[in-house]
């Protein structure tokens, strides 16, 4: 958690080969000889903060991969496309990696705007997401492997954190304007109310992506703030409108100690290059921090700094997810003895590959994975000091028992139910009626 906000400006690299739409990485220039792997990451635009490094995570697994051999006697190939932040050209780049470029797998997407515009087409051409970012649930795809969190693996565990540990008795939900921040928010507040909290504890605030002017917000936050209950921010704003965000925290002496914020989108990557001092204490859920000591932490680090040739890139949660992710669609392609996107669906469910945090994250019958759940608290070199983490593996929940439409709904895409919101109350596949 880091260093410096660097993702906006790290398209230039792939500027030229992103104006032609695709970027081809691998060994070979591919036909039937390689395994075709998409990258579906924003390289420019507001969200190229976060998801650069994904694509290059993405691209030293692969690397590693063909350096063991490749898969089914096989080598990998990369092929990198940029949607450049905007939405409905997810969807189109989706459909250039699955038609043209015949990729067997796709790692991508970051907000759950992109990954619901590309979900139509991965279930029309039968093709493979893995999507390694935590997002608001009520969803269960068959098509789509969600290898970051659910809100029972982050947000539910975050409030309960605050609640317990810090006393919180106000709320202030503040996020982006789009579906991932107004569905979590929804379930979090039905979730305070079921606890006591009243609705006057409650201030709820959304603002456009790439937002810059947060001195009014900032400044309501304080004043909810200074009704004499503990207050915090639980924080879904994404991209780098974080940025401002916590510079003027600072500018206005808001402190952890009298206002904390614990954010479900800050990591590593995103402190990279600002300066944290104001930050020192603030809050942030997630299922990996680069901080956590385990060997298998420790060698993925160090693999990471050799591949990018730079001491000073930090690794972050949604890497770990690629990571993981990444493992189980190679297990799942040997154990198929075959990239079809049937067979593989069929065999990843019960693959269990080892995470960063020092065991293994297994996948679900409702395509979501096993994962503990870590509380940190940002230090001023960008790094996180774990404060607080589950006791064992949390499994992922795709409905919330939180929402009237949702309570009654489970996933699992085992024959025979093959359903990813079977209604229990109704005993029909379908989901609320």
């Amino acid at each position: 958690m880091k260093k410096t906000f660097r993702g906006v400006l790290a398209a230039g690299a792939l500027a030229l080969t992103a104006q032609m739409g695709v970027a081809s990485i691998g060994t070979a220039q591919a036909a039937d000889d390689t395994i075709k792997v998409g990258i579906l990451h924003s390289l420019s635009g507001t969200m190229a903060i976060s998801e650069t490094t994904l694509k290059d995570a993405m691209l030293m697994l692969i690397d590693e991969q063909n350096k063991k051999g490749g898969l089914l006697g096989k080598q990998l190939e990369a092929v990198v496309v940029d949607p450049a932040s905007d939405w409905p050209l997810f969807a189109e780049k989706a459909r250039e990696l699955i038609s043209v470029n015949k990729v067997d797998a796709v790692f991508g997407c970051w907000t759950s705007v992109s990954r619901k515009s590309v979900l139509p087409v991965f279930e029309e051409l039968n093709s493979i997401l893995f999507y390694p970012v935590q997002y608001e649930g009520e969803e269960s795809q068959r098509n789509v492997f969600y290898t970051g969190a659910a809100p029972n693996q982050q947000a539910i565990p975050a409030v309960d954190y605050l609640m317990k540990e810090e006393g919180v008795e106000r709320w202030v939900l503040a996020g982006t304007d789009y579906v991932y921040p107004r569905t979590t928010n929804k379930i979090l507040e039905a979730y305070l109310k079921a606890k006591g909290v009243a609705a006057d504890d409650i201030m709820i605030n959304y603002t456009p992506f790439g937002h810059s002017d947060w001195q009014t917000i900032v400044a309501d936050i304080k004043n909810f703030g200074s009704a004499g209950k503990k207050t915090a921010v639980v924080s879904t704003i994404n991209g780098d409108a974080n940025v401002p965000f916590y510079k003027e925290l600072g500018n206005q002496g808001i402190k952890a100690e009298d206002i904390p914020v614990v954010a479900f989108s800050v990591g590593e990557e995103e402190l990279a290059g600002i300066d944290t001092t104001p930050l020192v204490g603030h809050l942030a859920a997630w299922n990996y921090f680069q901080s956590v000591d385990d060997p298998a932490n420790t060698a993925f680090i160090d693999a990471w700094k050799a591949f990018t040739k730079d001491d000073k890139r930090v690794t972050n949660d949604p890497m770990e997810a690629h990571y993981i992710g990444f493992n189980m669609w190679v297990k799942a392609v040997e154990k198929a003895g075959s990239t079809d996107p049937d067979a593989v669906i069929d065999a990843i469910v019960g693959v269990s590959v080892p995470n960063l945090t020092g065991g293994m994250s297994a996948m679900m019958p409702n395509h979501h994975i096993t994962k503990p759940v870590l509380i940190g608290e940002i230090q001023d070199d960008g790094q996180f000091d774990v404060v607080w983490e589950t006791s064992g593996l949390v499994v992922g929940d795709a409905w919330s028992d939180y929402l009237e439409g949702s309570k009654d709904l489970i996933s699992d895409w085992r024959a025979p139910m093959s359903c990813g919101n079977f209604n229990t109350a109704t005993g029909k596949c379908g989901g609320a009626e």
